[in-house]
């Protein structure tokens, strides 16, 4: 019987550790993870904390004289942009791709009070650390709710703002999604697998068609909550998830000052918390299309572009399309 116990004991660790191996590893600052161009560190304080800030800074071979800034969502980083970055380049923009404090390759700081406002001018100074004096800000995910924030910030340092599948264009606080602590939030994210974050993916941005070059976004997301640090990752990624949800920039679009192009993946329903919602409510919510056409009637420069047939993440699950409504309406 003691013999029975021990073998299935081994190979109970053995498939544990057969499934550990099946996704890569990376530390806290996804130390492992190839990036497609070289990163740079702003260094600066913040909250009385000495932060990183990583960014890649990518010259064009023949210049146009325009520089892009690309921020990244909160399931996502400075990486994500590949494909996008070498269209730029390409076309003469000099782009600027950082990843934010608590995300990917900077620093994930203990005791951060994140908000949308801090994030926008820790990019705004490494923007200027950088040389970089205007620019157009591309922002998706909550890099759009971010993007928006800057431009409310700092609106003559935008040449043009593109919104591309922005959260926040609803207040689920506001039509009524129940509140998550931090301390919620930071035991979900402990219990994050390959498998859920792959899911919520297949959903929400890729209309539930999976390709196989999809799977080193997952790789790369889950790969933190694998290494060293991973529960300052879950921490930071708990306390920016609070961020989201109590943080709405819905009602303030109207007050936008620049040139703005709001990019809408249709078939998108991303709704941050709406699992904790009732199912009614939560039918309700992340409906994109209609969400697309009420926030653009309030911005008072915009140009409205819709992908019939895309999610959440049409850079890169149809990155054809959109970088051709990308560069037309650069």
């Amino acid at each position: 019987m003691y013999r029975i116990w021990f073998l299935m004991l081994v190979t109970l660790v053995s498939l544990v550790a057969f499934s550990a191996e099946n996704h890569p590893v990376y530390g806290e600052k996804l130390e492992g993870f190839s990036y497609p161009y070289p990163s740079n560190v702003y260094k600066f304080t913040s909250q009385q904390q000495r932060l990183e800030m990583s960014y890649m800074d990518i010259k064009p071979e023949y210049p146009n004289g325009e520089t892009v800034v690309l921020l990244h969502g909160k399931n996502f980083c400075g990486a994500t942009w590949e494909a996008t970055i070498q269209v730029l380049l390409d076309e003469g923009y000099g782009v600027i791709a950082p990843d934010q404090i608590g995300f990917c390759r900077s620093t994930k700081p203990v005791g951060y009070q994140f908000s949308l406002s801090d994030l926008a001018d820790n990019t705004y100074h490494l923007l200027k650390n950088a040389g970089i004096e205007k620019a157009i800000i591309i922002g998706h995910s909550m890099g759009g709710m971010l993007a928006t924030r800057f431009a409310l910030m700092y609106p003559d340092f935008v040449e043009k703002l593109i919104l591309v599948n922005p959260i926040g264009l609803e207040d689920w606080q506001e039509k009524g999604v129940p509140y998550a602590s931090i301390d919620d939030l930071y035991k979900g994210e402990l219990k994050k697998s390959y498998d859920g974050v792959k899911g919520y993916q297949l959903k929400y941005y890729y209309d539930n068609k999976w390709k196989p070059e999809y799977d080193k976004w997952v790789e790369m997301h889950y790969g933190m909550y694998l290494g060293a640090g991973r529960e300052k990752v879950a921490y930071n990624q708990a306390q920016t998830s609070e961020m989201i949800f109590t943080q709405p920039i819905a009602h303030e679009f109207k007050n936008l000052q620049v040139p703005t192009v709001l990019m809408i993946g249709q078939l998108d329903r991303t709704a941050p918390g709406a699992h904790r919602a009732s199912k009614e409510l939560a039918e309700k919510l992340g409906d994109y299309p209609t969400l697309g056409k009420e926030i653009a009637a309030e911005i008072p420069d915009v140009e409205l572009v819709e992908f019939s047939s895309l999610g959440h993440s049409p850079q890169v699950q149809a990155p054809e399309v959109f970088h051709k409504a990308l560069l037309e309406h650069l």
